[in-house]
């Protein structure tokens, strides 16, 4: 029987079948000889007798953090307060999504606990995301999120303590996900979410993950992070060399946007040290 995988814990993976039924099956030993892992979202053929995995069918996209495959779009929640607001952590989920085909979607959430000054600070973010061309939301705009997910397969992410879960209930009540307080002494979330899990939420799929603080770029090259980096890619034909890393290079139009500020500096201090400059 065909299904996909909407959860794993442990070494027990639910199916969610074609007969709209959940099995809770085993991996066979020879994914393990292939060195492959079944992974939530992945569509299989198991065995509904004796409950075991029995193919996997090819991914049209995947990621490693979180472990989770044929998606359709990432909802990156960001905080903005309590944990404060990382541009590092942001940027570089950006980039790693973009660069595995996913659209990427901004959160931003906790806006309520900014000071005025704060809140314009954020403000100057939140229109530049937006006016470079990322999908941008807050987590007040409910009926906007709802409109997103429909139909699609949607993995929510980001740092801990972000409001992941808290979002999710306010999207869907029924589905009670875990909610816990910020850590003072570590300016973080606990991880209340503890493993991968695909839920059914306007006639698609959403998927509450483990925070996480750190991230790498796995099988990323620093010409693969550049390629993802939207405000270059607009510009890059005005540099002088076709292949300018817009790092010592003469004549280089993303240095210049940065001096005069068109292009965030932040964007660019967070670019450099991806690339190890």
């Amino acid at each position: 029987m065909r299904g996909r995988i909407i959860k794993l814990i442990s070494n027990d993976y639910t199916v969610y079948a074609t007969d709209k039924k959940e099995y809770v099956c085993k991996s066979r030993g020879k994914f393990r000889n292939d060195k492959v892992r079944p992974l939530v979202g992945d569509f299989v053929e198991f065995d509904e007798i004796n409950h075991y995995i029995l193919s996997i069918e090819k991914r049209k996209n995947e990621l490693i953090r979180p472990p989770v495959s044929n998606i359709d779009q990432v909802i990156i929640v960001t905080s903005t307060k309590l944990p404060d607001f990382s541009s590092n952590l942001l940027d570089k989920l950006l980039y790693i999504i973009t660069f595995h085909k996913i659209k990427p979607i901004i959160c931003f959430t906790k806006i309520d606990l900014l000071k005025e000054d704060e809140k314009r600070d954020i403000d100057v973010i939140v229109h530049y995301y937006q006016s470079i061309g990322y999908e941008v939301c807050l987590n007040t705009e409910i009926d906007k999120i709802k409109a997103l997910l429909k139909g699609k397969i949607t993995v929510f992410t980001g740092q801990s303590g972000a409001g992941k879960s808290t979002l999710l209930n306010k999207l869907d009540s029924t589905l009670k996900l875990l909610t816990d307080e910020i850590s003072i002494a570590l300016g973080r979330g606990k991880h209340t979410t503890r493993h991968v899990e695909l839920h059914a939420l306007f006639e698609g799929w959403v998927a509450d993950t483990p925070g996480f603080s750190s991230v790498d770029f796995e099988g990323m090259t620093s010409s693969d992070i550049r390629d993802q980096v939207l405000e270059f890619e607009n510009y890059k034909s005005e540099c002088k060399y076709k292949d300018c890393m817009h790092v010592k290079e003469d004549s280089c139009k993303i240095k210049e946007l940065v001096e005069n500020h068109t292009i965030l500096p932040s964007r660019y201090q967070n670019y450099l040290k991806f690339i190890g400059r």
